[in-house]
């Protein structure tokens, strides 16, 4: 069976009368082999602030940090200047850049951790001033209505100019040489990024994609791009060392979910079970309240369609995590705001401690502060959940 996964690693000692963590348990993602399920979820932090977008020290020293993870994935990284379209975030595409991330990988692979790289390109969502004055080029002239985070601030997206298929052959090369890049600055693999507003979801929507050639037209049309990027991805690695990031259940504008939407969504993840992928990283619903657990049917609508192995992402707690895994629904969770406070998130889950708070202000705020000094544990050492 595809993409079949194995425990790898027994799980830690547990308190006397409680049984083992599922999260804890040691896990293989295709050839990604995980000595615990908690997976930290692709965050953008806005740390690039020199030239040429370079991973810096406080990169190595933020990723090194959360090294525990069962398996790190990257802030979205650009493949392209053309792919850009949000401030001070890292690429891979330049010689720089590949050197810079090669500084992390090795901070993170010394410290016994294991990190892949989330692909990124912004297409329609980008704004001319991350383009020298460029549109941005999306699947169809259609202003996507979200925010650009540019240069001196929050701006609205523009009108697009429609990509010609000459464009959307060189986003595909784009891919596949930020595939090859990220294995020569020694990821363990890469992640697809197709979620959210960005131009792989942009293409899957309908609503974006009005498009009437061989990228458009109907369903089989619209995941055209994203399945070509995968086999151009997949192309520079040996064995299952690529995953897909999905938003199917996305709320927010025109990229909103709808039954159609669902059903794009339902063919696609099938189609990706054809694919030598390490697994599929989805993002779930927003819980109708904080006090909710994740809609756990969600999640397993795309487990009985896909054959390999799922990461399940938005609102999970220690808890509902474990959960999720023992129901069988999913073979690993990824958690983002959790792992921003929390640089000894899976030990933390191993005490049944109750994670911090981080602090959102200092999100994207381009320094030390809120990104690497977060403690190792705390005076709240003994709190549990």
């Amino acid at each position: 069976m595809i993409g079949t996964l194995t425990t790898t690693a027994a799980a830690p000692p547990t308190e006397p009368g409680r049984p083992p963590q599922p999260l804890l348990r040691g896990a293989d993602l295709g050839d990604l082999r995980l000595p615990n399920r908690v997976v930290m979820a692709p965050v953008t932090r806005a740390r690039a602030t020199g030239d040429g977008l370079v991973p810096t020290e406080l990169h190595a020293a933020y990723y090194a940090q959360r090294a525990g993870a069962g398996l790190i994935i990257t802030e979205g990284v650009w493949v392209s200047e053309e792919a850009i379209g949000f401030v001070h975030v890292p690429g891979v595409y330049s010689a720089e850049q590949v050197a810079g991330w090669r500084q992390v990988t090795d901070l993170v692979h010394a410290l016994g951790g294991r990190i892949v790289a989330q692909l990124w390109h912004t297409g329609a969502a980008s704004h001319p001033d991350h383009l020298g004055g460029r549109l941005p080029a999306g699947p169809s002239a259609v202003d996507p209505r979200e925010r650009s985070f540019t240069p001196s601030g929050f701006k609205p997206t523009v009108t697009p100019r429609e990509m010609t298929t000459d464009d959307i052959a060189a986003t595909v090369a784009d891919f596949r040489t930020a595939s090859a890049n990220a294995r020569r600055a020694g990821f363990d693999g890469v992640e697809v990024g197709a979620l959210g507003t960005f131009l792989l979801a942009q293409f899957l929507h309908p609503r974006l994609n009005r498009r009437t050639d061989g990228y458009g037209g109907d369903r089989a049309g619209r995941r055209r791009l994203l399945l070509e990027t995968v086999d151009a991805v997949a192309e520079p690695w040996e064995g299952r060392r690529v995953g897909v990031r999905l938003s199917p259940y996305w709320a927010d504008g025109l990229f909103r979910a709808d039954a159609g939407t669902l059903a794009d969504h339902d063919a696609l993840v099938a189609e990706l079970g054809d694919r030598p992928l390490a697994y599929v990283h989805l993002r779930g619903p927003d819980r109708a309240a904080p006090d909710t657990a994740p809609d756990f049917a969600a999640f397993a609508r795309y487990r009985r369609l896909f054959r390999g192995p799922l990461i399940v992402n938005n609102g999970f707690d220690r808890r509902s995590g474990n959960a999720v895994i023992e129901a069988g629904i999913a073979d690993a969770v990824s958690y983002g705001t959790h792992f921003i406070a929390n640089p000894d998130l899976v030990t933390r889950f191993a005490l049944r401690q109750k994670p911090a708070e981080g602090d959102p202000a200092t999100y994207y705020t381009g320094g030390a502060a809120g990104y690497v000094d977060y403690p190792m544990g705390g005076a709240d050492r003994w709190r549990t959940s």
